[in-house]
């Protein structure tokens, strides 16, 4: 008798929520037992980016100006595969605080 496919859907679906909890767990004990002996970059880290508006013209074109009120951005970031503390992962921030603000 063989199970039938909402049953292997359930079980598949309960193994993913599972592993994605255990992920997450131990995630957050990494960060909190990194915390308790923190270096300057391990496990919160701050990145520094200058601050680039693009503004949209004419003709599809865009202009790139840089922030003349607050030129530089910080970013606070965490070094874990998840958020923590409200601080987004450092993989993701790298990736995105070069990024020029749309207009």
């Amino acid at each position: 008798m063989s199970p039938s496919t909402s049953t292997l859907f359930r079980r598949a679906l309960i193994g993913v929520v599972v592993a994605l909890v255990a992920a997450y767990i131990i995630d957050y004990s990494s960060v909190r037992l990194r915390a308790r002996h923190a270096t300057a970059t391990n496990p919160y880290e701050t990145l520094t980016a200058p601050r680039v508006y693009a503004i949209p013209e004419k003709g599809q074109k865009t202009e790139y100006q840089i922030d003349a009120d607050n030129p530089v951005q910080t970013v606070t970031c965490v070094h874990a595969l998840f958020p923590h503390d409200g601080y987004p992962p450092c993989w993701q921030a790298q990736r995105t605080l070069h990024d020029p603000i749309p207009m």
